[in-house]
């Protein structure tokens, strides 16, 4: 809410402060970095509300949103304004029918590609021709498609507290790209239950349809055949040092990478971003696991010394 004092000055009200809100992890610049977050961010900035979108910005990045709950078609949020009570926000988005995810399920079955996309939790760039081609729209794009309201006193619509958790959305249509699947009222693995799978049966053609080859290739080539032992304590036998060969160790060159192809973690709560810090950490934490694995001594170092580190 905002204020306008006896000589008619706007006067900014302040947000009370959030400990512990949902807070965005893009300090700066667009939110989205997927093509499908951009798409959402783009229906919030074509209802034009001006000045509200950027304060919206601000709520996002400073965690004003004290909570998000997304179910299908449905997004409900309390945020944090200059009044005591946080303000509950109600996002309705129109769902798809059950005729129309049919509609879609047959198209994508058709196609191999747009299959083998889904199964890996990949979302094809062009699966919207997929849905125009059977005339529905995968994301909203009529202001009727999409209900808002806030309990604040603002008489915009959408303000500036329903702005911030359409921006978090938007972040989080980075880290699940299905997520304007259930948006539309369909999970991704019920679209996955609706598709015909015959056109990707085997793991063959499922790997052939994720990395391109054109030419066909036998079980045999791309998974070798591995005789396994027949005494059972042969195979769980614990493998000495002197049976594997001697193998280099090294700091990885990029930190945290297996963290990091987990992706950001959803609605993150924290004043850092998560993956920045743990880089950090692995960081500092790479060059002292990698002297405890060569054996060596660290007993001689100062308190202080190892606190450096």
């Amino acid at each position: 809410m905002s204020r306008w004092d006896y000589y008619g000055h706007y006067t900014p009200s302040v947000p009370i402060e959030v400990k512990g809100g949902v807070k965005s992890q893009s300090k700066r610049g667009a939110f989205g970095q997927s093509w499908w977050a951009k798409r959402w961010i783009s229906v919030l900035e074509s209802f034009n509300i001006g000045a509200r979108l950027q304060r919206g910005r601000s709520y996002a990045r400073r965690g004003q949103v004290a909570s998000i709950d997304i179910s299908k078609g449905y997004v409900t949020a309390k945020v944090q304004g200059s009044r005591k009570t946080p303000y509950s926000v109600i996002i309705n988005i129109k769902t798809l029918s059950r005729p129309e995810w049919e509609k879609i399920a047959t198209a994508l079955s058709g196609q191999a590609f747009f299959i083998a996309k889904l199964l890996a939790g990949e979302m094809p760039e062009n699966i919207e021709d997929v849905f125009q081609a059977v005339k529905i729209s995968l994301f909203p794009e009529k202001l009727k498609d999409l209900e808002t309201d806030c309990s604040c006193p603002d008489w915009s619509n959408p303000c500036k507290h329903i702005a911030a958790v359409y921006y978090l959305l938007g972040e989080e249509f980075d880290r699940d790209p299905f997520l304007i699947f259930k948006l539309r009222g369909m999970d991704r693995d019920e679209l996955l239950d609706m598709m015909d799978m015959s056109s990707v049966s085997d793991d063959i053609a499922l790997d052939k349809c994720l990395t391109g080859a054109d030419q066909e290739q036998e079980a045999d080539t791309l998974f070798p055949f591995e005789p396994l032992p027949c005494a059972p304590e042969l195979f769980w036998r614990r493998v000495k040092s002197s049976d594997s060969d001697a193998t280099e160790v090294s700091i990885p060159i990029s930190p945290g990478a297996q963290v990091k192809r987990l992706g950001a973690f959803p609605l993150w709560r924290g004043k850092e971003n998560f993956l920045e810090f743990l880089e950090r950490v692995y960081t500092k934490a790479s060059p002292v696991g990698l002297e405890i694995f060569l054996g060596q001594n660290r007993t001689n170092e100062s308190l202080e010394d190892q606190q450096a580190r």
